[in-house]
């Protein structure tokens, strides 16, 4: 794992940047102690990297949990309380685990994956624009369009004007420069460049900006505008941050429907964002579903013991892991160490950082997952991958992940009915002879009751005195639905003079007594041929 440190501490490096006002901002969001969002972030590096199979997936405190936290605090009565439901959701994942549960992760369309990815990327953009100038009314980590503030996303970006900081703009713009000019020309140039990563420098130009220019008006950097990490007046109140699950309260019924809450959104975040990173993998690796439960699901228990917020992999960290070079992971364990010694020896160093330079890492961070070329690329690959994609990516912007991700998949669903309807048969029609339509119906190896309306449709189109040739070879499986529909027009076929013919593997049968009795011996229903 040591082999690629050069790689992977670099990246954990960058990783960390991004985590911080990340794990500062859920926690605010979440209503939760600005401590606890800290918490989360070191078990999901340390614990959860070390037990995890993902090479590049970063965890961490979600996004997309906060409004779960927040109601669930209020209803619960206290953190302490809330707490004893993260343990408890933590202990439901590692079972979904040991079940095998993981498996759901691959059942999401490439075209889902790929719009959340996108639909992710514009969020951050888009999040992102306020802080970059300067304006930090809505918290890091409130990712949904209806802000926690009473805006929404594109309310919060009318809001900037008027209230631009111009220090934070112009170091925010400053750091851009030096991240573009890292990664596009200085990256080349020798191994130094590539060892010391370009947001590192934007960093540590951000606080050279603001320690220099505290006594310059206009230009100076306000208290509201750095990352804010709580510190402890010794040792003893650093330990005192730390908060414990009260016990008395596990047979609470509201605290069990909580803790399944949490394991049932995380879990589903979880792989959603390991397909996520998986495709985004240079190497094309693939998780092991089910051990990434249990280690969510062992995050997120010791978390919840010591006063964390719920884990989940979450795909900013991960990308960004992904973009910085990461190669194995040890980045993320890494970035885990490097928070934990953070909030311990450096915090009044971390609160010199200004927000809008972390801002302009994010920018860059969002942009690469949401390149105009994603959505030529999707578009022409057709309907049936852009439809989907394009409706994630919305869900996404105008909901939250869990929308997205639920109308994509929807739409995603539907278009595998419209082309199962598409696709049961096969029809040729022959040049009328002997004063009859000759039609032959070849059915395809899967037919079932979502094709019903479109057999039942060319059998009623048929014209009267026709010969229908239905060719049953390549059909494994027949469902009942379309065996009565058969055995229904049967009756009518005598009326209006239609010959039918099948053919089977046993040879050919003309108009069989009772389509159902055929079949049965055919063994193409109930059950699968070779079964």
């Amino acid at each position: 794992m040591f082999k690629n440190l050069k790689h992977d501490f670099p990246a954990s490096v960058v990783v960390f940047f991004v985590a911080i006002p990340l794990c500062l901002g859920i926690a605010l969001a979440s209503g939760a102690p600005l401590f606890s969002g800290l918490i989360a972030g070191i078990i999901g590096g340390i614990v959860v990297g070390a037990i995890s199979g993902s090479s590049l997936g970063v965890s961490g405190p979600a996004a997309g949990l906060a409004a779960i936290v927040l109601a669930a605090i209020a209803s619960l009565g206290s953190y302490e309380n809330f707490l004893v439901a993260v343990v408890l959701g933590g202990a439901i994942q590692i079972v979904f685990g040991l079940l095998k549960g993981g498996i759901i992760g691959y059942y999401f369309p490439s075209s889902v994956i790929k719009g959340m990815l996108t639909g992710i990327g514009i969020i951050i953009v888009l999040k992102q624009i306020p802080h970059f100038f300067g304006y930090d009314a809505d918290p890091e980590g409130d990712w949904a369009f209806l802000q926690m503030d009473g805006e929404n996303t594109f309310s919060e970006l009318g809001n900037i004007i008027g209230n631009i900081s111009p220090g934070a703009t112009l170091i925010a713009v400053i750091a851009m420069v030096i991240l573009i000019l890292w990664e596009a020309v200085l990256s080349k140039k020798g191994k130094i460049f590539q060892l010391v990563q370009g947001p590192l420098v934007a960093v540590f130009a951000g606080i050279v900006y603001f320690v220099a220019t505290q006594d310059i008006s206009g230009w100076s950097i306000s208290q509201e505008h750095l990352v804010s990490v709580p510190i402890p007046d010794d040792f003893d109140s650093f330990l005192g941050q730390f908060t414990f699950p009260n016990f008395g309260v596990i047979g609470n019924p509201d605290v069990w429907i909580t803790a399944f809450t949490i394991a049932l959104v995380a879990s589903l975040e979880t792989l959603l964002c390991v397909e996520a990173t998986d495709k985004l993998d240079p190497k094309k690796r693939t998780t092991p579903t089910n051990r990434e439960l249990f280690a969510q699901g062992t995050g997120n228990m010791i978390s919840g013991l010591i006063g964390g917020l719920p884990i989940t992999q979450v795909i900013v960290r991960s990308s960004a892991n992904i973009q910085s070079g990461g190669q194995t992971k040890l980045s993320a364990i890494l970035h885990g160490f490097l928070l934990l010694i953070s909030v311990i020896l450096i915090p009044n160093i971390l609160n010199l950082i200004p927000l809008s330079v972390l801002a302009a890492i994010l920018f860059l961070v969002g942009y690469k997952l949401a390149k105009p070329s994603t959505f030529k690329r999707m578009f022409v690959l057709g309907w049936k991958q852009f439809v989907p994609f394009i409706v994630t990516v919305i869900g996404i912007v105008f909901g939250d992940l869990l929308i997205g991700i639920s109308l994509g998949l929807a739409i995603g669903i539907v278009v595998i009915v419209i082309k199962s309807y598409q696709n049961s048969h096969f029809l040729h029609i022959e040049e009328p002879s002997n004063g009859k339509n000759h039609v032959k119906m070849t059915l395809a190896e899967e037919v079932t009751f979502i094709n019903k309306g479109a057999i039942l449709k060319e059998l009623n189109n048929l014209e009267s005195n026709s010969f229908l040739e239905i060719d049953t070879r390549k059909a494994k499986y027949l469902d009942h639905d379309i065996i009565e529909i058969l055995d229904d027009f049967k009756f009518r076929a005598e009326e209006r003079n239609i010959h039918i013919k099948i053919i089977s593997e046993r040879g050919i049968t003309e108009n069989p007594e009772s389509y159902e009795q055929f079949f049965n011996q055919e063994k193409k229903q109930p059950f699968r041929r070779g079964a």
